[in-house]
């Protein structure tokens, strides 16, 4: 419940005399979305996720950061109950109670329009008809600064230029090796320091490098499930890495952590080409960086 009550906060301190766009609240019974880490819930939006943020470390929204979907996945590790909020890109609010559950009655939710609780523009408060303006408050509060791209650009390029440290993981193919060289946590975002060096006679393509969380199951009949994590911003990523050069990288993934059954995979996969590498991270290197 932490952003409804600093939202609250705000509300109570915020000057009158600089309110430019209306926004009015009602009052509503948020509903549940109940969810574990040994499936993946699926909620089905009307209109494409522009942001989506969990009130608590222990779940985890998935969706596409790059390009607006109406596809959201969400897991969640044991702990206390927390609450959801969706902004929509039309600017549609949709807020949400959510709960860890061993068991799931619901894998699936297709969400109606009408299950909006105002929007970013114009929400309706229906306590003592007050009407407050603000500019586009919620959407400061959901957009931290830590999101502007110059503040991440620069901080990517701050460890970048801190001289390379022996890499923590790294995984080797045809004389392509791929490197996980830190992990680094600061203000709510993952730093990952990657490098790729190709110490082959022919130059290396970049087609894709994706990270995603897999659960291992264990028991007679072994499998893993995999969720792909979008990272919110990528510093330096190379395209093609020639003959005997090193590209080092960053990419930024919001915080997240990860149970004792998971693991974090990278996956950098070679465009016309078949020299591809994964690269596996364990858990102590995902709760606990630098």
């Amino acid at each position: 419940m932490k952003n409804l009550f600093i939202l609250s906060m705000f509300l109570v301190a915020f000057p009158f005399s600089r309110i430019k766009a209306q926004v009015e609240f009602k009052n509503y019974k948020l509903d549940t979305i109940f969810a574990n880490d040994t499936k993946n819930v699926g909620l089905f939006f009307p209109e494409p996720i522009q942001q989506g943020i969990a009130g608590s470390d222990n779940f985890v929204l998935t969706y596409n950061r790059e390009k607006e979907q109406t596809f959201a996945l969400l897991q969640a590790t044991p702990g206390k109950e927390s609450n959801l909020l969706v902004i929509s890109n039309s600017g549609a609010v949709f807020s949400y109670i959510v709960k860890y559950s061993e068991e799931l009655q619901n894998l699936n939710y297709f969400i109606e329009k009408s299950g909006s609780i105002g929007n970013v523009n114009r929400v309706v408060v229906d306590s003592e008809n007050v009407k407050i303006e603000t500019d586009l408050l919620l959407n400061a509060e959901i957009k931290p600064s830590l999101n502007d791209r110059l503040y991440l650009d620069k901080f990517s390029s701050y460890l970048l230029n801190k001289s390379a440290t022996s890499a923590k993981l790294r995984k080797r193919n045809e004389k392509v090796i791929l490197k996980l060289e830190n992990i680094v946590f600061h203000k709510e975002y993952l730093y990952f320091v990657i490098e790729i060096q190709n110490r082959s006679a022919i130059d290396y393509e970049v087609n894709f490098l994706k990270v995603s969380v897999k659960t291992r199951k264990n028991g007679k009949k072994k499998s893993t499930q995999s969720l792909i994590m979008d990272p919110v911003f990528k510093y330096d990523m190379p395209n093609k890495i020639g003959v005997g050069e090193t590209a080092r990288f960053v990419y930024v993934m919001p915080k997240f952590s990860i149970a004792d059954d998971k693991l974090v995979m990278l996956d950098l996969n070679e465009k016309n080409g078949e020299r591809n590498l994964k690269l596996k991270i364990k858990q102590r290197f995902i709760n606990n960086p630098n």
